[in-house]
C-alpha cells in the first residue's frame, strides 16, 4: 500500500511540472509496487523532496553549515532512501540527520531514532532529552516520528524484518571502543527485512592501521567495518567516496575530535584544523540477503 501511495504521489508530482498528468500517470503505475529498485520517476521524486528538506526553515544554519562536509543529498541517495520506506538511525546524538529524515519519512514513511535506555551516560540522555522536545515541539515536521530505546549490549531494534533502511552516521567506532560493535551488526541484521540496506559511515583509518592501535582515535579501517557487517550476515553492496576528505592526515592530538565540529584543542591551531574539514569517512552500503527460494 505504502508502495502504490509513494508511486502515486511521485506522478502528481510529475504531472505539475510537465502538464501531463495522463503520460507521467502510465510512467509510474507501470512500474511494480514494492520493486526494491525505484524507477526513475520516483528517484526523481525522491530527489525533489531532500532538496525541499534540506532548505527546510527548521533545519538549524549551524546544521546547514555542516551540509558542504556530510553531502546528505548524495549521501541519502547512495543508500537509496525513499520517502516511503521506515528507516530506524541509530544514536542520532544531536539530531543532524534527524532534521533531514524525520520530515522526508512525515508524510508516507516511518522514522525512528534507536537511543540507548536511560541508564546510558549523561550526553546520551541530554540527546535524548532533546531529542523529545524536537519531537513534541514541532509536529508539522516531527510528529510521527518514534524514539526506540536499546540495551548496546543486548540490542533490539524493533520487530524482526521491519525496516527497509538502518543508517548509522559516525558511531561504529564508538561501539568497537565499547565493545558492543558485533551485537550492534547483529541486530541490525535481524531489524531489517531481506533485500534491506545498512548505510554506515564512519572516520576512515588507513588502510593497513592497527585497530588496537588507532581506536580510541576515532578512525577505523574500512577492511574492518566490512568485516563487523559481514560477519552479522550482511553482504557489502557498494562504497563511495562521497564523503572523502584528502586533506585529512588522521594523526592529531586528541584523535578525530581535534578536527571540526568538536575542535577540541580549541583556539590551539584552530585555522588550520579548519582548512582541514570534517574527517576523511567511508560510506559503505550493505544489504541483507534476500531469503532463499524454498526447495521443490
Amino acid at each position: 500500500m505504502k508502495s502504490r501511495m509513494f508511486l502515486g504521489l511521485a506522478a502528481a508530482l510529475l504531472a505539475a511540472c510537465s502538464g501531463n498528468s495522463g503520460q507521467a500517470s502510465a510512467q509510474v503505475q507501470d512500474q511494480p509496487a514494492g520493486s526494491l529498485v525505484p524507477p526513475t520517476s520516483a528517484s526523481d521524486f525522491t530527489a525533489t523532496q531532500l532538496d525541499q528538506v534540506l532548505a527546510g526553515s527548521w533545519r538549524s544554519p549551524e546544521h546547514k553549515a555542516r551540509d558542504v562536509y556530510r553531502h546528505p543529498k548524495a549521501t541519502l541517495q547512495f543508500f537509496g532512501i525513499r520517502p516511503d520506506q521506515t528507516v530506524i538511525e541509530i544514536t542520532p546524538g544531536g539530531g543532524w540527520y534527524t532534521e533531514i529524515l524525520a520530515p522526508l519519512l512525515h508524510d508516507n514513511g516511518h522514522y525512528i531514532a534507536a537511543v540507548l535506555k536511560p541508564n546510558a551516560d549523561g550526553e546520551a540522555r541530554r540527546d535524548v532529552t532533546a531529542l523529545r522536545a524536537t519531537f513534541a515541539g514541532d509536529a508539522a515536521h516531527y510528529g510521527k516520528a518514534q524514539i526506540l530505546e536499546f540495551d548496546p549490549k543486548a540490542p533490539v531494534l524493533g520487530a524482526s524484518g521491519s525496516a527497509d533502511l538502518v543508517l548509522t552516521f559516525r558511531n561504529v567506532h564508538n561501539w568497537v571502543e565499547a565493545d558492543t560493535a558485533p551485537a550492534m551488526f547483529k541486530a541490525f541484521y535481524a531489524a531489517l527485512r531481506p533485500g534491506g540496506v545498512l548505510g554506515v559511515v564512519d572516520h576512515r583509518a588507513a588502510d593497513n592501521a592497527s585497530v588496537d592501535a588507532i581506536k580510541e582515535s576515532g578512525y577505523l579501517p574500512t577492511s574492518y567495518v566490512v568485516k563487523l557487517a559481514t560477519d552479522a550476515g550482511f553482504k557489502l553492496e557498494d562504497q563511495s567516496e562521497i564523503n572523502a576528505n584528502p586533506k585529512d592526515t588522521k594523526d592529531y592530538p586528541k584523535g578525530v575530535w581535534t578536527l571540526p565540529p568538536t575542535l577540541t584543542l580549541g583556539e590551539q591551531d584552530k585555522a588550520k584544523y579548519l582548512a582541514i574539514g570534517e574527517s576523511d569517512r567511508m560510506t559503505l552500503r550493505f544489504v541483507k540477503p534476500q531469503a532463499p527460494a524454498p526447495a521443490h
